[in-house]
């Protein structure tokens, strides 16, 4: 459903893209990987159609409807359901239409329409969808303008996937989402039934939702087909192999370079020498296999404190000029304690570590 082909981008004396070429079937759940500024927004940017390539071509199949969050998350006065509704482009257009309109024929082709895509089940799902992204029922009906940015992103995610279109991009959907969040999200894609392409460095998501990966590696587009981990094995693989071929093919030259140096200017071994010089112009430079850079972590070791390292009793906490974020704490901390601290996003998980921090 989408053909991507020789396409080449600079960006300022940057080249992220060389002649690459890739081709998505209809129904596949790609993700794409590559290191940090490879490239991976910018091709989604590049197929949205946002910019253009320098030069080939983004081909999509038919009238392919594209989904993706929009930067700018809805706010104002609109409350967050109706937010979501609004962004089935067609079923609102119909629903407008349907309540100007005086032409019977034309409001028997609308109704038709509004039927055949299931505009009257539309608030159950925009509402479902809502929940799962951790809006219950009071929130639902509030404005956007209410939430935070962190929130009404998560709004705009819904209205992206309430739209169902045929080609869902996603960059970073974990972002501004929490664990129940998260784990809504990945049920949710692994059922979707149309396209993705999607951005992520969560590796759990990309293995528990992806059957394919596109690695941008060295200007190009590599496809692999599988999950994450089936992509890192493959992928280790076949470095090396090249790995091994490549010194195998540095040992041949070495070794006809020698008998070359040695016998060179010998007369009845000059036939030979040539020969082997033409063998070894024939076998080309030894090109070099792509290391990726590895960052190293030191953390150094702590020294042994006395048990409990910190207890809280009957604690309250909050910001001035506002309600409590946490109240009646009671909690120690030893040495040995390994805590996740878990909640949904605005429940105080932050302020709880900037109170045991003393930073609060």
């Amino acid at each position: 459903m989408l053909h991507i082909s020789d396409i080449s981008f600079r960006h300022g004396e940057r080249v992220l893209f060389d002649r690459a070429s890739a081709a998505f079937s209809d129904g596949w759940k790609v993700g794409l990987v590559g290191r940090n500024g490879a490239g991976k927004s910018t091709l989604l940017r590049l197929i949205q159609g946002q910019i253009e390539a320098d030069s080939g071509e983004i081909n999509l199949m038919g009238r392919t409807r594209i989904g993706s969050v929009p930067q700018d998350p809805p706010g104002g006065d609109i409350t967050v359901l109706d937010a979501v509704l609004a962004a089935d482009v067609e079923r609102s257009a119909l629903m407008a239409e349907n309540e100007a309109c005086h032409d019977g024929h034309r409001l028997a082709e609308i109704h038709a329409r509004l039927d055949e895509i299931g505009a009257a089940s539309a608030p159950s799902r925009a509402a479902s969808i809502l929940n799962g992204l951790g809006f219950d029922n009071e929130k639902q009906r509030r404005p956007c303008g209410e939430f935070s940015g962190g929130w009404r992103m998560r709004v705009a995610l819904a209205g992206t996937l309430f739209s169902d279109p045929d080609l869902l991009i996603l960059d970073e959907p974990s972002n501004h989402l929490d664990l129940e969040a998260m784990l809504w999200l990945t049920e949710h894609l692994k059922r979707f039934r149309n396209t993705i392409l999607m951005v992520s460095h969560d590796r759990d998501l990309l293995n528990d939702v992806c059957d394919h990966i596109v690695h941008i590696d060295q200007q190009k587009l590599v496809p692999y087909t599988g999950n994450y981990d089936f992509f890192e094995r493959t992928r280790a693989e076949r470095l090396a192999n090249d790995a091994a071929q490549q010194a195998k093919v540095a040992a041949q030259r070495k070794h006809m370079q020698a008998f070359v140096d040695r016998f060179k200017a010998k007369a009845s071994k000059a036939r030979q020498a040539q020969s082997r010089m033409k063998m070894i112009e024939k076998l080309g430079p030894v090109a070099s296999v792509p290391i990726d850079e590895k960052v190293s972590f030191n953390f150094p070791s702590p020294d042994i404190l006395a048990s409990p390292i910190e207890t809280l009793d009957e604690v309250s906490v909050g910001y001035p000029d506002g309600p409590l974020v946490l109240r009646g704490l009671d909690l120690r901390i030893d040495m040995e304690d390994r805590i996740a601290l878990l909640g949904q996003n605005g429940n105080g998980k932050s302020t709880f570590i900037r109170l045991i921090s003393q930073r609060t």
